[in-house]
């Protein structure tokens, strides 16, 4: 008793190529429910086509209609959409202490590992890291002058058995297949937040940002291309058409992890979404109804507040992720930037776009690196990635800088 029955989620797959597979989950509700089940299909890849979502405050029900990919790997999906789910105590208001309590945060290990230099390297090993649910915490790359590669990622593993032997074989054994006999050598141990403390300082890069604007709304707005601009989100409020809740209704431009940009504001908002329903109109438009309610059970009357909620998700819905090129010396640096939840969850899958976005251009990396910064009130996840482009390089910043947002975006 208290348990998930298996049917918690329900994963039926298309019958036909090009349509939607369909997630049904039927579970105990709690604020933030839809934000952690946005960013595990984020995590997959799975695109969100369509959304309904309806709640009585202790039980919900959320069909979800996704767009997937060949590999997806829908027993795995199921398993981290069940753990995200909460136990049958959390709705009769009986916990375990386990689940008052704050979680444990996860242990971090270093993989280490040498080899010989060559282009998209670093995108096929973040591309195993993903597979084996190793999240990167901070990377710190560098090439040497012989052509070989120092790479050193700080992970947490979503399974929680990279302590184990079997674990570290089975990683080796993966980047040894993609890596080949580039492989010089590979270490996995564990470190101590003295570690990653000291890996952490304020690098360079940061500066850059900063000096870059890349925090800072109003230079982004005055800076930005109009090949990657947002059209600015409609954003509307009304508190007659229920007599308990606020609605909400948000017409934007789509993007990758829309519903998860939407559905992390509203959990640091500490909003309870009661019924909501997003579609797609045609290729790039977006429409979404949410009848919200605040922690206490009230609708959002004060219109301070309302403002400051409607601000919030017009800056995440018009940047989701800060991007810049800027010059250091002869070389080319590329930043991006994303908000970190107050959980401490990153956003998936940033590193693995940017890698395989310069990798089709054919872009070799010569450095990067991955860094936690509290930048005001907001801790940023920020990516500094120094590009060796040659001198026979013809792709312009221009081109790179389309190319890595719309990789980001999920834009054609």
């Amino acid at each position: 008793m208290g348990l998930l029955h298996d049917d918690a989620v329900i994963i039926r797959q298309s019958e036909k190529e090009g349509e939607p597979c369909v997630i049904t989950v039927n579970c105990p509700d709690k604020t933030g429910l839809g934000c952690d089940l946005c960013r595990i299909i984020l995590f997959f890849g799975l695109t969100i086509v369509r959304i309904d979502v309806s709640t009585d405050g202790r039980w919900c029900y959320i069909v979800l209609w996704v767009v997937g990919k060949p590999s997806t790997r829908w027993g795995l999906l199921k398993k981290r959409l069940m753990e995200a789910c909460p136990s049958c105590w959390f709705a009769s208001g009986i916990y375990y202490r386990a689940e008052m309590q704050s979680p444990k945060p996860p242990d971090v290990f270093l993989l280490k590992f040498c080899c010989h230099d060559r282009r998209g390297l670093l995108h096929d090993v973040t591309e195993v890291l993903c597979e084996l649910e190793l999240t990167i915490k901070r990377v710190k790359v560098s090439t040497t002058p012989d052509g070989k590669v120092m790479d050193l990622f700080f992970v947490t593993d979503t399974r929680e058995l990279l302590h184990t032997k079997k674990r570290k074989e089975d990683t080796y054994d993966h980047l040894k297949v993609v890596l080949g006999d580039d492989m010089i050598s590979c270490e996995i141990e564990t470190v101590g937040p003295e570690i990653i403390a000291c890996a952490q300082g304020l690098p360079s890069f940061l500066l850059d940002a900063i000096s870059q604007g890349l925090f800072n709304i109003e230079v982004l707005d005055e800076n930005q291309d109009s090949s990657i601009a947002f059209k600015c989100p409609s954003i509307t409020m009304d508190n007659l058409l229920s007599p308990s809740h606020t609605l909400v209704q948000i017409v934007c431009h789509d993007h990758k992890g829309l519903l998860y940009d939407i559905m992390r504001t509203l959990k640091e908002f500490n909003i309870k979404i009661s019924y909501g329903r997003f579609t797609r109109k045609g290729l790039s438009e977006c429409e979404l109804d949410l009848f919200i309610m605040q922690s206490d059970g009230k609708k959002i009357v004060d219109s301070s507040k309302q403002n400051t909620l409607r601000s919030r998700l017009q800056m995440e819905l018009s940047h989701p992720l800060r991007l810049a090129l800027t010059s250091r010396g002869p070389d080319t640096e590329l930043l991006v930037a994303n908000p970190v939840e107050l959980s401490g969850k990153g956003r998936p899958l940033v590193f693995y776009d940017i890698t395989l976005a310069l990798k089709i251009l054919n872009i070799p990396i010569f450095s990067a690196e991955i860094g936690r910064y509290m930048i005001g009130d907001q801790e940023w996840e920020v990516y500094g990635v120094l590009l060796d482009e040659g001198g026979d390089s013809s792709v312009s910043k221009k081109e790179i800088k389309e190319t890595v947002w719309k990789m980001l975006m999920s834009w054609e």
